[in-house]
């Protein structure tokens, strides 16, 4: 029996990694239409570079292994973008002391902008920006009182942050609360928890823009 139950298991292994390059395919297909419908170019492979080069975003500096593939880069809509599928790994030890590896992915798109601006984070208020809060962190409050309280905003520069959080911004975000804004030098950019499925991807795209659209022109004009 025990050798059927190997083979049983040999069988599934098999079976999840046909699925899981059929599925993979599928997505490199799907990304590199996009691309050509947006005008972006498109690259595939791994790239380890792009992950150093954006290393100083809060959420593409967890963990190790970390690299950007499935990347759409250039211009589109008047602006320098790139949008990726980014990995990253974790580690953790079972009740044997045996290592284990933990993959992680999402989605990054970032643009990138004529100016440099201060350090600026804007996330749905949650358990890890309490944390955050508690350990120095501090969140800066808004006139309002609901955009206050379902998000944390943390930057170094309260003007900056109060510049950028004015009264359509906070009722943009208001209504689009799901994304995680990070902004940093000259880079505007956002995160998801996981992989956006393709058709995904150009609605998130317009939103990135319509943040920067957000923006006042003034915080370009005085730098």
């Amino acid at each position: 029996m025990e050798p059927l139950i190997i083979v049983g298991v040999i069988a599934l292994i098999v079976v999840f990694a046909i699925f899981g390059h059929l599925a993979a395919k599928k997505r490199r297909e799907a990304m590199m239409a996009l691309a050509a419908k947006l005008g972006l170019r498109f690259e595939p492979g791994k790239n380890w570079e792009l992950a150093r080069r954006y290393e100083f975003l809060n959420k593409l500096r967890a963990g190790s292994n970390r690299y950007a593939f499935n990347i759409l880069s250039g211009m589109t809509q008047g602006h320098n973008v790139a949008i990726f599928d980014y990995h990253y790994e974790t580690y953790s030890s079972d009740s044997k002391g045996r290592r284990q590896t933990h993959h992680h992915y999402f989605s990054c798109f970032i643009l990138h902008m004529p100016a440099s601006f201060p350090e600026l984070v804007i996330a749905k208020e949650g358990i890890l920006s309490k944390i955050a809060q508690a350990v120095g962190y501090a969140d800066i409050d808004f006139e309002s009182h609901e955009f206050s309280r379902r998000f944390c905003v943390r930057s170094p520069n309260k003007k900056f942050a109060y510049d950028v959080c004015h009264a359509r911004m906070m009722e943009y975000l208001l209504a689009n609360d799901d994304l995680t804004i990070e902004i940093e030098g000259d880079v505007l950019a956002i995160t998801f928890g996981s992989r956006l499925s393709p058709e995904r991807i150009e609605p998130n795209l317009n939103r990135l823009i319509a943040l920067r659209s957000l923006m006042p022109e003034y915080l370009f004009s005085t730098r």
